[in-house]
């Protein structure tokens, strides 16, 4: 029992990385609804993908590791590869694009949801009182978030069907993650499936879209992107995997539901979009539903440790 206990506790290093993720993906929701005003989605995607993807292998073999993917996780890797890097990166980013950033941010986070009952039913993770204690918390939040836009999702569906569809490939990718044993180390695989998406995406902005005048970009964009492509994109990017690798699904889900919180409130902050007692009311609920997921099992089980 007490093994079972012990692997059970809440790794302090998934939580912090799960902190700083969750930060940065927070924050990036309003600096790519501005990026993407001056570079198309297909380029904008494929270009992140690239820098990250070729950084993180940079990192890996500077770190000692290597960088040949195991045979066994080769065709994983293309199936993660599917839902957690081309589908999640291109449907948010069209998403984003037909909607608010902080709307759009709310409809892509219901991910909990559904790596929730994918968890249940590929992983065999059961939920536990205080998983469904903070699922029902965080679900009341975006629901008292969305608020009155739900007017916005009928004028604009399209928009909300794209991002409920980022949502759903993010979930399946973060449940993968879990479900394989992954015998690459983390910053050569991260590497190599982001490079592995960048390939169609770079094939459909060559096909459909002209390639950008990076000429024209500003200083302030420049600033942004290379903000985007450093934090939100090489550093999240590995940092997720690892959390899902220290935490339970269902948990690292569940812990994401600050991040829209941070999107409303930082498009509030540099893009001008309303804020008012909605958001007070939803950030207190996502807070609880945070704590009932981190905080709470630690906390329970202290005593018999």
């Amino acid at each position: 029992m007490a093994a079972v206990q012990g692997r059970e506790r809440l790794p302090l290093a998934g939580i912090l990385l799960l902190a700083a993720v969750t930060f940065f993906w927070g924050i990036n929701w309003p600096v790519m609804k501005t990026v993407l005003a001056h570079i198309s989605v297909w380029w904008f995607r494929a270009i992140c993908l690239w820098v990250a993807g070729i950084g993180l292998l940079l990192i890996a073999r500077l770190g000692g590791h290597t960088l040949a993917v195991a045979r066994v996780d080769r065709w994983p890797m293309v199936i993660l590869c599917v839902f957690n890097v081309v589908g999640w990166h291109l449907c948010s980013a069209y998403g984003l694009s037909l909607m608010p950033a902080g709307r759009a941010a709310i409809i892509a986070f219901t991910m909990p949801v559904w790596a929730s009952v994918l968890g249940l039913w590929l992983l065999r993770e059961p939920l536990g009182g205080h998983k469904v204690l903070g699922l029902v918390l965080g679900v009341t939040g975006l629901v008292v978030l969305m608020g009155g836009d739900l007017s916005l999702v009928e004028r604009a569906p399209v928009g909300a069907l794209v991002m409920l569809g980022a949502a759903l490939t993010w979930a399946m990718g973060t449940v993968l993650i879990k479900r394989y044993r992954w015998r690459t180390p983390a910053p050569t695989l991260v590497g190599w499936h982001l490079v592995l998406g960048a390939l169609p995406l770079t094939a459909g902005a060559l096909a459909f879209e002209p390639i950008p005048d990076f000429a024209d970009l500003d200083a302030a964009t420049w600033a942004m992107f290379l903000f985007i492509l450093m934090g939100p994109t090489l550093f999240c990017q590995w940092a997720f995997f690892r959390i899902v690798q220290l935490l339970p699904a269902t948990t690292a889900a569940i812990g994401t539901l600050a991040i829209p919180a941070i999107g409303v409130y930082s498009s509030a902050l540099t893009l001008g979009e309303p804020v008012g007692w909605q958001e007070v009311v939803a950030l207190a609920l996502i807070c609880g539903a945070l704590a009932s997921v981190l905080i709470l099992p630690n906390l329970r089980r202290r005593p018999a440790a």
